[in-house]
């Protein structure tokens, strides 16, 4: 130790001015082993022999400053005038020499070292950060970051290999000298010569001086307007053919045409083009110039070439030019509706442009002239209540209900205009456009319902759903005008009458005849006591009724009284408000600061926002107007207890706007089955995923329902379970659920009374019959199928059958939720009971025994437990009745070979006859299920491929837009997607993912097939691919649906936070989904919780709640999540504009206040 070179001395420098062969004498001891002396230049010459790097023809000035040899200083020499030529001609030469030798040694010093640091110079994006200048010098950090991220890593979906860190062990030199740094800078420039992952193409000069791809010369070349590319074009006709799942027969009769006059075109060939930026906009703007004026009635063209116009304005880099394009782009807009002024999609187009570039006001005013023009286009009506909904400056409460009532008198107008004219009798079925029509109206009126529910008006969202069921679906059979059923019905909305979803409610209809009839039955009581005579009461003499009313001094005297008692109220009022400030002064409490006065304690407005969120939980249900509930017992004067009463009360003035009739029964049937999942009720699947219903559900949500939880909890059960780490969480800790039972058990009754009720409109609906007996069962306190030994919807479904002993669907669906709590035997009674009674019913009713045999046999192969063999052999027995058409007996024993054939060959003949039906687009609950039970038999008896086989010949009997619109083939692909992942260890993994993203292009929005690509992808493919799908998606057909399961798959995961900020912003960034109040939730609850970045999450909130300002649950966020941020002022000026915005608050802040001072 006491030999080593201490500090002072000289070191080694990494940049020698010495020559080497001067230094050997003065290495330490340490270093004297035979390796540190080996001569280098053999292995540096092979491998610049292997690369074979072109000298450069003078040093880099870099260089220059390097190595600088060590001159001596100039003497001065005698010179003589006769030799000065020669003299100079020698020096001339000597330079020259010796300029020859310099640049000699420095090609060789930076061959050696081109071949030491070579990977290092090229290998590397920051060359231009020197670490160390020097050997005295250590780094300042140990790495540097990029701050300008490189996009050709999205293009080619990994990082360049070059860019990424190599190590090497720093073992060998642990000593702490100062040496250290310096042996390991040195070891690492040699050792990367024979490093053979190094990129070759790095050593080129060219590469060199040009710079490689993400340097700011390509980058400036790549956005250059006169960059020529060379582009592949595709013939028109092929690319027609091609890009659709069927030929076109306009493609069929061209090529049939072109066929004779030149043989040798039959087979297209690509064409390569080479042009520049400004050479493409060129000839697009000429193309499309041209198709425009060939076709001005195509939208497609229109609105591809606005689409267009975004492609130049991205290019432009001034904002000016972008700002022109954009002009350019409503221009060509504006063109297209002047010749299409009806096409939706271009107008919502148009819309979209003027929002770029108009303020709120004007765009607004643009909206009511467009909607003047379109009064009964409902789509339009849509777009334009969610644009001015999330309007925060704009936003008031009252000015919402002006619009929605607006929009739906409107489009109720265009429907009752266009039944006139098409249906000119009474009993005519409406056309295809009525229905349409009618869905989008009860749509709109979802949506408002569902807007006062979120704004605090859970007893007017109620009663509106109350209203519009009794108007619509029990409205008397007489021909009145709609002034006449208007007044009809406010009598009866003013009466004691039982409403909708309320104990002994009868419906408008049944109601108003036994009005009549006791009305009647009074009159008849009348007249025969007129004609038995006799005394008849007590009664004033008409002469005096006639002098009090003539008598004006006894009426100046009334008046008197009158004033002097009125005085008097006034009095004990004011009195009784001065006692009540004296009082709240006594408490501490000053009320003459009023509205500014400031609560300085947050966990006051904590408890205020619990007590706040409790009573909306509870109080949903609208209060009827009685007189002894109003009235106070101080001379009628209304008490607090009172006005909160009143302002619960739903008058008819509340609600006669917003009714409507209904004259189609899809229209009737998508109102009372989406008003069971509006208050939580469970159905069957009645809807495809990728109609408007859905859509506007999906973006209203301010909590997850139940059916998403359900797929979401699949979906992190899978990935936990796998990925074993505690880093996982799931979006339903985030926002926790929402299935409080104990909550919801007066709600479930309300549901239960209500769908009740609406079976009377709808006889044998076994949807509406399942949404019965599913609220009966939650309406039970603890309905836990493990604990209950009897059914709880077992008393209600035997009263339902009762009453109709024919409908088996009933038995069907009561059978099923027996079977769900456990109760297999019962189950069983119940199906067998009601299949073998099928043949004694009416023809119309047997058509629905495919759906109960369906059923039974999912029953039979769900209730395995560990004996597979039993439950498929009954499985196997009811299927074959139903493919043979045998009457049905009950389970004995396995069916035998010649039954199974004689199902087989039936299923094949019932399959003939669906397939006819549903070419002409006939399909039914009924046939689907006819498939499945197909397709379940010959998984059962034939193996699993020919029940896939089936389920594909089905398919392929469907076009492919009617498979996007119907909701019995979504049901078939999920069966589909079951069937394939029981059996994925026979087949294959890759046979499960490739049918799953096909069904997620045709069922984009779906859950299912989301949770389904999740659990598939995590053991068939990488993570990243998975992300990659994802974005694929979010960018092409985005959906919260989408952006949930991406969210839920990084979540579970335990991924980066950056990816999940990045797929939240990414996600509120859409115009779309930017007024989502359940990914806005989302977030607030990952910064608060997950990511721990309180000023981020606070942010946000600020962000949301500008963004969706009528949320009340989304403003309560801030109050019980975000206390530990927002101080007390900025809670309490949070409430005062919730007070502006005119959100229902129910709960005064001096409730609280006298509370503590009680307590204390």
């Amino acid at each position: 130790m006491e030999d080593r070179p201490t500090e002072e001395e000289a070191k080694p420098s990494l940049f020698p001015v010495v020559p080497v062969s001067q230094q050997i004498s003065n290495v330490p001891q340490w270093l004297s082993n035979t390796s540190f002396t080996t001569e280098l230049s053999v292995i540096n010459d092979a491998v610049a022999s292997h690369f074979k790097p072109e000298p450069p023809l003078s040093p880099p000035p870099e260089e220059k400053e390097d190595v600088r040899p060590q001159l001596k200083p100039y003497e001065l020499l005698e010179s003589s005038s006769g030799s000065e030529g020669s003299d100079n001609r020698d020096r001339t030469s000597k330079k020259r020499r010796d300029k020859e030798k310099r640049n000699k040694r420095r090609r060789e010093r930076s061959a050696d070292r081109r071949g030491g640091r070579s990977f290092a110079d090229y290998g590397s994006r920051k060359s231009n950060v020197r670490a160390w200048a020097d050997s005295e010098t250590k780094p300042s950090k140990d790495y540097y970051l990029d701050s300008r991220g490189d996009r050709d890593n999205l293009a080619f979906g990994c990082l360049y290999r070059m860019d990424i860190a190599r190590y090497k062990p720093y073992a060998a030199l642990a000593d702490s000298s100062g040496e250290n740094f310096q042996v390991l800078y040195q070891r690492n420039q040699t050792g990367s010569t024979l490093d053979r992952d190094g990129d070759d193409d790095a050593l080129d000069g060219k590469l060199k001086s040009g710079g490689r791809y993400w340097s700011a010369k390509y980058m400036a070349l790549e956005r250059h307007k006169n960059l020529k590319r060379l582009r592949l074009l595709a013939p028109r006709d092929l690319a027609d053919t091609v890009a659709g799942d069927f030929i076109p027969l306009t493609d069929i009769q061209t090529s049939n045409e072109g066929e004779g006059a030149a043989a040798d075109e039959s087979t297209p060939t690509l064409v390569v083009v080479e042009e520049s930026w400004e050479d493409e906009l060129l000839h697009k703007t000429r193309e499309f110039n041209k198709s425009t004026r060939e076709h001005p009635h195509d939208e497609k063209v229109w609105l591809a070439f606005a689409e267009f116009q975004d492609r130049v304005a991205d290019m432009q880099p001034q904002k000016g030019a972008r700002l022109q394009t954009l002009e350019k782009k409503i221009s060509i807009l504006e063109k297209a509706t002047e010749l299409n002024p009806d096409n939706e999609e271009l107008l919502l187009c148009l819309l979209k442009a003027y929002k770029s570039r108009d303020s709120s006001d004007v765009l607004i005013s643009r909206w009511e002239k467009i909607l003047i023009q379109h009064s009964g286009n409902y789509n339009l009506w849509r777009e334009f209540l969610r644009v001015i909904q999330g309007e925060f400056s704009r936003f008031k409460v009252s000015d919402m209900r002006k619009m929605y009532a607006h929009a739906i008198q409107a489009i109720s107008a265009a429907c009752r205009m266009h039944y006139r004219q098409v249906c000119q009798g009474e009993k005519c079925p409406p056309d295809t456009a009525i229905v349409q029509l009618e869905l989008g109206l009860v749509d709109i009126f979802l949506s408002f319902c569902r807007f006062e529910w979120q704004v605090g008006y859970q007893e007017l969202a109620t009663a509106l759903f109350q209203a519009e069921i009794e108007f619509s679906l029990f409205c008397p059979s007489l021909l009145l005008t709609e002034q006449s059923k208007q007044i009809l019905f406010e009598h009866f909305w003013n009466s004691d009458g039982a409403r909708v979803g309320e104990e002994g409610a009868l419906g408008w209809c049944t109601w108003l005849e036994k009005e009549e009839e006791n009305k009647q039955r009074v009159i008849r009581e009348e007249l025969a006591h007129d004609n038995e005579g006799g005394w008849t009461g007590w009664s004033e003499p008409l002469s005096k009724n006639k002098e009090s009313s003539t008598n004006p001094e006894a009426d100046a005297e009334s008046n008197v009284v009158l004033e002097e008692f009125q005085e008097e109220t006034e009095n004990e009022d004011i009195k009784q408000e001065e006692d009540t400030e004296a009082l709240l002064k006594m408490l501490g409490i000053d009320v003459d600061v009023g509205a500014s006065g400031e609560v300085k304690d947050i966990s006051t407005w904590i408890r205020w926002s619990e007590e706040e969120k409790s009573r909306d939980c509870d109080q949903w249900m609208p209060v009827r107007a009685k007189s002894e509930a109003v009235a106070s017992n101080n001379g009628g004067t209304p008490d607090r207890e009172a006005d909160e009463h009143l302002s619960r009360v739903i008058l008819y003035e509340d609600v006669n706007e917003y009714l409507f009739p209904l004259s189609s029964f899809e229209a009737r049937l998508s109102l009372v089955l989406q008003f069971v999942d509006f208050f939580g009720g469970k159905t069957s699947q009645w809807i495809s995923t990728n109609s408007s219903a859905w859509s506007e559900k999906l973006l209203s949500l301010e909590a997850l329902p139940e059916s998403i939880l359900q797929t979401l909890r699949r979906v992190h059960d899978v990935l936990s379970k796998t990925q074993g780490s505690s880093t996982s969480f799931s979006l339903e800790a985030l926002l926790g659920t929402t299935n409080d039972i104990h909550g919801k058990a007066d709600l479930m009754k309300f549901l239960r009374n209500a769908t009740l009720l609406c079976l009377s409109a709808f006889p044998r609906n076994y949807l509406v019959e399942e949404a019965a007996l599913v609220a009966e069962e939650l309406s039970v306190v603890n309905p836990n199928p493990s604990r209950c030994s009897v059914t709880p919807c077992r008393a209600l479904a035997k009263y339902l059958l009762k009453s109709d002993r024919q409908d088996i669907l009933l038995c069907g669906v009561y059978a099923r939720r027996e079977a769900f709590y456990g109760n297999i035997d019962h189950a069983r009674r119940v199906f067998d009971m009601a299949l073998s009674s099928i043949e004694g019913l009416p023809l119309e009713l047997r058509s629905n025994a495919s759906l109960l045999y369906f059923w039974y046999a999912e029953v039979e192969l769900a209730n395995d437990h560990g004996n597979r063999s039993e439950s498929s052999f009954r499985a196997m027995h009811i299927l074959s009745f139903l493919g043979s058409g045998v009457t049905y007996s009950p389970f004995k024993c396995q069916p035998s070979n010649l039954q199974l054939l004689r199902a087989r060959q039936g299923f094949k003949e019932r399959i003939r006859t669906v397939q006819m039906a549903w070419v002409r687009g006939v399909i039914d609950d009924q046939s689907a299920a006819l498939i499945c039970c197909a397709a379940l038999f010959e998984e059962l008896t034939s193996g699993w491929a020919l029940g896939i086989e089936v389920l594909d010949q089905a398919f392929a009997m469907v076009l492919p837009e009617r498979k996007s619109h119907s909701h019995q083939l979504e049901f078939m692909f999920n069966f589909y997607m079951k069937m394939l992942w029981r059996h994925h260890d026979q087949s294959s993994l890759s046979k499960c993912w490739e049918s799953i993203l096909q069904g997620i292009q045709i069922f984009p929005f779906s859950p299912e097939l989301f949770s389904d690509l999740i659990e598939v992808g995590h053991f068939y493919t990488t993570s990243n691919k998975l992300r990659w799908v994802f974005d694929d998606y979010c960018q092409k057909k985005p959906s919260v649906i989408v952006w949930l399961f991406a969210l839920s798959f990084e979540m579970s995961k335990g991924g980066s936070q950056h990816r999940i900020r990045g797929l939240f912003e990414r996600a509120l960034a859409n115009d779309r989904f930017h007024n989502s109040v359940v990914l806005w939730r989302c977030y607030i609850a990952y910064e608060m919780n997950i990511a721990c970045n309180p000023s981020a999450s606070r942010r946000i909130f600020f962000r949301a709640i500008h963004a969706c300002p009528w949320s009340k649950k989304l403003w309560l966020d801030g109050f019980l999540k975000l206390n530990s941020t927002l101080s007390a002022k900025e809670l309490s000026d949070l409430q005062e504009v919730m007070r502006d915005k005119e959100l229902n608050l129910r709960t005064d802040i001096y409730e609280i206040l006298l509370q503590d001072e009680l307590v204390q």
